[in-house]
């Protein structure tokens, strides 16, 4: 996630979180085991509007 292109649509979700809802989902069973939580914090670093 540390690669320019990565952070780019990183920073373009969290931009488009202010004016579009979207959700971004997997199978796992325990967010704190997944890499949702990875995305959570990078998200909320960039000021996106998380639900």
């Amino acid at each position: 996630m540390k690669e320019p292109a990565p952070k780019r649509t990183l920073d373009l979700l969290a931009a488009l979180s202010h004016d579009a809802n979207f959700s971004i989902g997997c199978y796992c069973e325990k967010e704190s085991r997944c890499h949702r939580s990875v995305l959570r914090e990078l998200f909320a670093e960039r000021g996106a509007n998380l639900a």
